[in-house]
Parts: structure tokens; sequence; C-alpha cells
């Protein structure tokens, strides 16, 4: 991460996509597409998809970085070409808990993926928790964010050091896409970036973190782009152009979360405007529902109905039976079916795993 930062601050049109799912053909396609190059593939687990309870997919960090590097060998695409990160660390799965136990379990969180190996670390405090007012002060953010880092710099060995970077930020949109339908995004003042890397850098220096600092390299902010389940609010560079001045001024550069969905121009725009790390997750997975869901139509039509794997009723009993992780993104009411077009992910349930029969050999 450390080269392309600093490839795109000397100049370069450079960024980098995050793979932001942790389903196996996701992760296979993504290593595929860049197999050919020399290019890094920065794959990111959230702490609700991954953490030392096992999040939903039943990893822990460990388990999902030999996940990773599993697939990576059946492909054969090279480990050192891989970036393994951490998106949305700190309390995002314990924010019913009281503030001292969700920090305890968040602090484990860091020090499980750090540990695991991962070199890309989202300190994410920005959420208020069972005791907390709501909003939470950007001070207590940036406090808590410092003594997740010193929780990851105490894990991490010299040689980790090397590699180990982070970012910081609290405008981040709903993971996954609004829930509501959209008409228009606020955009990050660039005053609001600013104060954002001042309370960081206050708290970073408080706890003795100042080397720590040196590896911050992007701040989270919303450059301008969401989606809900129907439609996508593409990126308008016009309005994001007092924040892409604001960067310049730093060693670092922006990360854009809920990214998917925009045009070749409008990334190409983010990037030069220094919105340089673009995460993308749901887009992925759209894209795999629209393959599997034409492999079950072709499937329909060749294939006996005893032999068939039934995926599309599998995905619709899953989702109605298992509402969890959807819930808030939708109406009360779900039909069958409702569930299979909208634009947010497809989570990798075992049993849409296999309905889908995946196995990365071919």
């Amino acid at each position: 991460m450390k080269d392309i930062i600093t490839r795109h601050k000397s100049g370069e049109h450079i960024g980098i996509c995050s793979v932001c799912s942790a389903h196996p053909l996701v992760i296979e396609a993504a290593l595929r597409f860049d197999l050919s190059t020399n290019n890094k593939v920065l794959i990111e687990a959230t702490s609700n998809q991954v953490n030392q309870f096992g999040g939903y997919t039943g990893m822990q960090p460990a388990d999902f970085r030999d996940f990773v590097y599993n697939i990576a060998r059946t492909v054969g695409f090279p480990a050192e070409r891989i970036i393994l990160g951490g998106d949305h660390l700190g309390p995002n799965c314990w924010q019913d808990e009281p503030a001292a136990v969700a920090m305890e379990k968040s602090i484990d969180l860091i020090k499980a993926y750090v540990a695991a190996g991962f070199s890309k670390i989202h300190l994410d405090a920005s959420m208020s928790c069972a005791d907390d007012p709501v909003p939470l002060d950007p001070g207590v953010v940036a406090e808590r964010a410092a003594r997740l880092c010193q929780a990851a710099e105490e894990t991490a060995s010299d040689e980790q050091k090397r590699h180990l970077t982070y970012v910081i930020g609290t405008e981040v949109p709903v993971p996954g896409g609004e829930a509501s339908t959209i008409g228009s995004v606020h955009v990050t003042r660039a005053q609001d970036a600013a104060a954002t890397l001042e309370t960081h850098e206050a708290a970073f220096r408080k706890l003795g973190l100042d080397a720590a600092l040196e590896r911050v390299i992007a701040i989270v902010v919303q450059p301008g782009v969401e989606f809900d389940h129907t439609q996508i609010i593409h990126y308008q560079p016009q309005e994001a152009k007092a924040l892409s001045a604001w960067i310049e001024s730093t060693p670092m550069v922006y990360e854009a979360h809920s990214t998917d969905y925009q045009t070749r121009q409008a990334y190409r725009a983010l990037v030069r405007d220094h919105f340089a790390i673009l995460k993308v997750g749901p887009a992925l997975t759209f894209a795999l529902r629209e393959a599997i869901f034409a492999l079950a139509q072709m499937e329909n039509e060749l294939i006996a109905p005893e032999s068939r794997s039934r995926v599309m009723e599998v995905i619709d009993e899953v989702m109605l039976n298992e509402p969890g992780y959807w819930k808030k993104y939708y109406r009360p009411h779900l039909e069958p079916g409702d569930g299979r077009y909208p634009l947010q992910p497809f989570r990798p349930y075992p049993l849409l795993l296999a309905a889908s029969a995946y196995s990365p050999k071919r």
C-alpha cells in the first residue's frame, strides 16, 4: 500500500480497488482478473464479516487469511501480491454494549487482525455505544481510534510495521448501501477532513504514537457517491473540488466507501481527485448474482427438475429465514424473490455456497 500511495503523491495517476467481499467466487474472480499483471490486489474483510468470534462468515482473521491464500494458491496467484485489509475495525459489532466493554472487544479485534498479517487497518471508532451520546464527540472518536492503533502497534512485529498502514476517518456511508431512497449526498467539507486529521494527530501523540502517524495513509471521506437498493448517485467532480485540493497539502490520500456501480469515467475522476482507495463489494456480488441467475435459467431449460440446484429457491429460503443482516435495508415485508435483484450485497451463507457448488478448480 505504501508504494501505491507514494506513487500517487508523486503525481502518477494510480489508485487501487478494495475488494470488500468474503464470497469465494468474488475473491477468485478478483485474483484471476489481475493474474497476468504485476498489480497488487487488495482484499478486505469487515468487522461484522470476520472477527474474533467468527462474524457472519464464521471466520476469525487468521481463518480469512488462510481462506484467501488457499484460493490464491489454487488459481496460481502469488501471495506476495495480496494486501489484506480490515474494514470498520472498532466497536461496530458491539454498539449495543457499554463503551468500556465494546472497546475491550475492539482492541482484541485489532490484535487478531494484525496478528493474522492484515496490513491495512481501518481504525473506525465513530459509532456510539450503549452508554454514549449520539452523535459521538469527534475528540472521543479520535481517542478511541488512538487506543485501537496502540493495540495494533503493540501486536505488530518490526517486520510487520514496514508494511502496516492505517486509515482514519468517520464519514462512512452505511455499509452495503442506504436503506431509504436517496436524492443527494452530502460531500465532506475540506475543513471537516482537516479537523479529523487534527484530532487524530493529537490523540495519537498523547499516547506516544508519533511513529504510527507515519503509517496513516488515508482519511475516509464522502466524495458524493452512494447507492440504495434501486438507484445510484454518481460522482460529480465539481462538488468535491475543495476537498480534493485540501488533501494535496498532506502526505495522504482519501479512501472512498460505497463506490460501487460508478462509471469508468467516474472512477478515473475519483483517482485523479485523490480518492485513490475505492471500496467496492456489493457491485461484485451483484455481478455474481447475475451470473448465477443466468446459469439457473439455463439449468431450468436443460436439467431435469430432480437434478437442479434450486439455487434461486435456496436464496429466497435463506433470506426469509435469516433476515438479521439485510432487514434494515428493505421495507418490513419481503416477498419471495424480492431479495434477488437489489444493489445491496449477496452474503456468502453456507447454504448458498452449497447451492452454487463452489469450487475454485476448473
